[in-house]
């Protein structure tokens, strides 16, 4: 680095600041869904809805904008970013309606950029014996920021009011953003190609198709019209797009970039890590807070089920930075399937073994470390296997990824447990449980053994200025 640059670390610091407050902002208003329902007088639908908003814009903004990021500076593209979710989490903090509330969520979606943003800072700024921990850290922030997020939401409801959840992402954010412009410099590593238009408006429709269809299964009826027209348009939707891709002369992403061996396989890690991580955090609160009459769980209140979560956290901020210790000695795919397993392994516990409460905190702590390694080693992974000119839009696509495997693995769990009750109750069978955690298990396994197979992509076949390590 250059001497007159801000040493590395601040500029690690500051990108931390903000993806913890983002992170936050993904899981608080899980719990205060009820709330948001009474104070609008809407409907259970709709409550859900302040959630999909925010999940659907950021998948949609985060390869947009990290393409942006390429072509005119990543520093310059995470302030746009930070802004868009500064003026969405204080939108939402003086919502008028529900409408008005999930217009603003979707505003505030689009700070989801700033990973895949901060990761391309991180290669281009960093020394390259830092570059993986960097990553590392960064990653480990998106699952922790996650759990302290549904802790601390009931705290805030109940103490302060719901208005006030907002106000966790707005203010540190704030901070960072004047920060970033003035200690993170700017990269000189530019792509020259302009935005591809078609190629950004055929991706934004079918992802928002996709996710609407996933998050409103549910409602709509797994097997109904209008959840089956909606994943085929989706199917249709991505198809053109691909075929736009492939025709034009500068796509917004390099399709070969995708589909080159490390890229395909990482991403489909990526994408299972997102689904055990999200469907942990529906199962395991409405587990621990079922009342032992049922036959499982431990009566728990909200905020005690939300503290079970912690552990997942905690290992999550370490499992981060400590595969990108390992990556660099041993290569990103060693930590990559050692979370993997460590994912498999916590959600073979938690199904089968759940009759004490150290047992799903023995369970979840396992989850956290095999979570964070996971997705660190993902990011690495793709980080080191594009160009230096591809990793914003590269990134952000992993990023997608794994947002998807999140929504996926919410709605199955969410399924699961409606699809299989106690008698004519609402309760949850106990079978149920062990199906959905099960489920990820193999899954994980799966994972497991396609992470073994990755191979590092030859650096010949990146142009050598911009081979990284």
């Amino acid at each position: 680095m250059d001497g007159e640059r801000p040493h590395y670390n601040l500029t690690l610091a500051i990108l931390v600041l903000a993806g913890a407050a983002f992170s936050l902002q993904q899981t608080m208003v899980f719990p205060s869904l009820a709330a948001f329902q009474r104070e609008f007088g809407t409907t259970t639908a709709w409550a859900t809805w302040v959630v999909t908003a925010f999940l659907v814009s950021g998948a949609v903004m985060t390869p947009i904008l990290g393409r942006l990021g390429d072509q005119y500076g990543k520093a310059r593209m995470l302030q746009v970013s930070l802004a868009l979710f500064v003026l969405g989490c204080l939108g939402a903090s003086t919502a008028w309606s529900i409408w008005a509330l999930i217009g603003f969520r979707a505003v505030a979606g689009a700070g989801a950029a700033l990973f895949p943003l901060s990761f391309a800072i991180i290669r281009d700024e960093f020394p390259p014996d830092r570059v993986k921990v960097g990553i590392g850290l960064m990653s480990a922030v998106f699952g922790v920021g996650g759990g302290f997020g549904i802790v601390l939401s009931g705290f805030v409801v109940d103490n302060l009011g719901w208005r006030y959840l907002f106000l966790f992402g707005f203010v540190p954010v704030t901070v960072a953003i004047v920060l970033i412009r003035r200690y993170v410099p700017e990269s000189p590593v530019r792509s020259r190609a302009p935005l591809d238009i078609p190629g950004a408006a055929l991706l934004s429709s079918a992802l928002v198709t996709l996710l609407i269809g996933l998050t409103e299964g549910e409602s709509w009826g797994w097997t109904s019209g209008r959840l089956v027209g909606a994943l085929a348009l989706a199917v249709v939707l991505f198809a053109c797009w691909v075929v736009v891709e492939r025709r034009s002369r500068a796509p917004m992403v390099d399709l070969d970039m995708l589909s080159e061996r490390t890229v395909l396989l990482t991403n489909i890690t990526t994408l299972i890590a997102g689904f055990a991580l999200f469907g942990c955090f529906v199962l395991v609160p409405r587990f621990v807070e079922t009342s032992a009459s049922e036959g499982y769980g431990f009566g728990a209140s909200a905020t005690i089920g939300g503290l079970y979560l912690l552990p997942s956290s905690l290992a999550l901020l370490f499992a981060g930075p400590v595969a990108g210790l390992a990556g660099r000695r041993w290569g990103s795919k060693v930590p990559l399937a050692a979370g993997m397993l460590l994912i498999g392994v916590s959600a073979t516990l938690l199904g089968f073994a759940h009759d004490r409460p150290w047992h799903i905190v023995a369970a979840t702590l396992a989850l956290g470390a095999g979570v964070g390694a996971a997705l660190a080693s993902a990011a690495a992974l793709v980080t080191e296997n594009v160009r230096a000119t591809e990793t914003g839009v590269a990134t952000g696509i992993n990023t997608v990824v794994r947002m998807v495997g999140a929504v996926i693995g919410g709605q199955i769990a969410a399924a699961l447990l409606t699809a299989e009750t106690i008698g004519d109750t609402t309760v949850p069978a106990a079978h149920a449980y062990t199906t959905a955690f099960a489920l990820s298990a193999v899954a994980a396994l799966v994972a497991f053994v396609v992470a073994l197979s990755i191979e590092r992509r030859p650096q010949a076949a990146l142009a050598p200025a911009e081979v990284l390590d």
